[in-house]
């Protein structure tokens, strides 16, 4: 008679088990890229007040979320981030431009990285921008919009943050200069 504890199913089972665990093992924990892993964020987490509003940049999740200044309006976009943690300015600042049509100047960096990159007018379809821009008080680093639609949820930009141009659109109508911003 055949031990009960042993049968042909429990020892398939096992095998496939045995070849499941390492695949398992192996794969992402989740999809980064996913907007429903988007976890809902707390202003007071960030601020001890709105003001005429907030704006979080996360960039492990790579979502950005918006606050208005009454706190009735509450949104979370999906974002391109930096590239690397050295391209990566984090902390407090704020808005104090926004531009339709933004053009487009490599900074002395990237013009030593690249320098086959070229100045590009505001409204051209290849402007790295996209076509509406919200400037941070540091030089350089802003949220504005792609053209380039597969860089949203990936780590593509050289230091900016960037959005779908719809959504960029969408944002800058929401935002009065003086909103303020963290970087984290």
């Amino acid at each position: 008679m055949s031990d009960p504890r042993f049968s042909r199913r429990t020892l398939l089972g096992a095998a496939a088990a045995a070849c499941t665990v390492p695949a398992l093992a192996r794969a992402e924990p989740f999809n980064r890229r996913n907007i429903s892993s988007f976890a809902q964020q707390s202003w007071r987490a960030h601020f001890s007040e709105l003001g005429q509003g907030a704006i979080v940049c996360d960039t492990v999740s790579r979502a950005l979320h918006f606050w208005s200044g009454d706190g009735t309006d509450y949104r979370v976009y999906p974002t391109s981030v930096p590239k690397s943690d050295e391209l990566t300015k984090r902390g407090y600042t704020k808005i104090v431009r926004k531009k339709i049509g933004p053009s487009w100047t490599p900074t002395a960096s990237q013009m030593e990285r690249f320098p086959d990159w070229k100045p590009v007018a505001g409204g051209a379809p290849d402007n790295p921008l996209g076509t509406h821009a919200l400037y941070f008080d540091w030089p350089a680093y802003l949220i504005h919009g792609t053209h380039d639609t597969r860089k949203i949820g990936r780590k593509s930009s050289d230091g900016c943050i960037g959005l779908y141009n719809e959504k960029i659109e969408e944002l800058y109508g929401l935002v009065p200069i003086g909103t303020q911003v963290r970087l984290i």
